[in-house]
């Protein structure tokens, strides 16, 4: 028997082909790769509105308050608009604030980085004993209670503590030096508490980093003639370049956001002496007669800094292939 052609809605189908065929039945948004790209937006919606209602909306609220004046509640549209940020150029305190933070980072992170990655190869020798008592100790102290170290560094470095007592029974100094009193000396105490904290946090970066490094190259290098020192310079840092751009990014990201230790340690001190830009940043925002279109202005100029160094590193830093 012939099939006779039907048209219906504009389409052709054969009498006597089955109207229920498999394409027919078919449903896309059933479909197993779409059920599963639905499960996976289910899973990051929530963390995706929780992190736009608790940091990009305050972002934008940051910036609008940025362009307004005024102390406390009673703000106001700044005329003109860039007036906070104008102001910026002749703050003396705020570049005062700058020269401390930019002084931490230049000194402290190089310092940091390098003695984290000694510490990390020496730690990845397989003949080192305790080799977990040693990786715990030099972590332990990132761990430790912001105001319990403070108060410790703060007791070391007093005029009648410590350090003082110590430098002057050997010799290396005749009268007790104000540490915490002085500005330089106060800076110089602030870098020596962010290396004993963090120091140990990015070791261990370094050490998940060499367990990917080749150990042929190294066997390769020994056979060579190298000594460790050339096989560690010329054949396992440049191995460890992708872990030293993230290490150093995070490391001037959190630098350049610095106000623990200048909080706890000197207060800012003396004089705003040794006052980070987030410290200041507080201050003004949060003390005294507060002005927060003006801390807000701040805060954007360290987010720009912050911006601005972390591309520079990305595109200078990491040349992989």
């Amino acid at each position: 028997m012939a099939t006779e052609a039907i048209v219906t809605g504009g389409k052709r189908r054969m009498r006597g082909s089955p109207r229920n065929s498999y394409q027919g039945r078919k449903r896309p948004w059933l479909h197993t790769q779409r059920r599963w790209n639905l499960t996976g937006w289910g899973f990051l919606l929530p963390a995706a509105a929780l992190i736009t209602l608790m940091s990009f909306v305050p972002m934008i609220q940051a910036l609008f308050l940025s362009f307004q004046t005024g102390r406390g509640s009673r703000l106001t549209w700044a005329d003109p608009f860039w007036l906070n940020f104008e102001r910026l150029l002749s703050d003396e305190i705020f570049k005062l604030t700058v020269f401390n933070t930019f002084f931490y980072l230049v000194i402290q992170v190089p310092i940091m980085l390098v003695l984290a990655m000694i510490l990390a190869n020496l730690l990845n020798d397989p003949k080192l004993k305790f080799k977990a008592f040693w990786r715990t100790a030099i972590f332990l102290p990132c761990a430790v209670s912001l105001v319990s170290y403070s108060l410790v560094f703060r007791t070391l470095f007093a005029t009648d503590g410590f350090v003082n007592d110590t430098l002057m029974s050997l010799g290396l100094m005749e009268q007790p030096l104000n540490w915490l009193g002085d500005g330089w000396t106060a800076r110089f105490v602030i870098i020596i508490g962010l290396l004993w904290r963090w120091t140990g946090y990015n070791m261990i970066f370094f050490l998940a980093a060499l367990q990917n490094v080749d150990y042929s190259t190294l066997e390769a290098a020994r056979v060579d003639g190298a000594s460790s020192f050339k096989t560690f310079w010329f054949v396992t840092v440049p191995q460890l370049k992708p872990m030293i751009v993230l290490t150093a990014i995070m490391s001037i990201n959190g630098t350049l956001q610095l106000f623990d230790e200048s909080w706890s340690l000197t207060n800012g001190g003396p004089a705003y002496q040794s006052m980070s830009m987030s410290h200041y940043l507080y201050e003004l925002s949060f003390l005294k007669n507060p002005n927060v279109g003006y801390g807000a202005a701040i805060s954007y100029v360290i987010l720009i800094m912050v911006a601005v160094l972390a591309f520079i590193q990305m595109r200078v830093g990491d040349k992989r292939d």
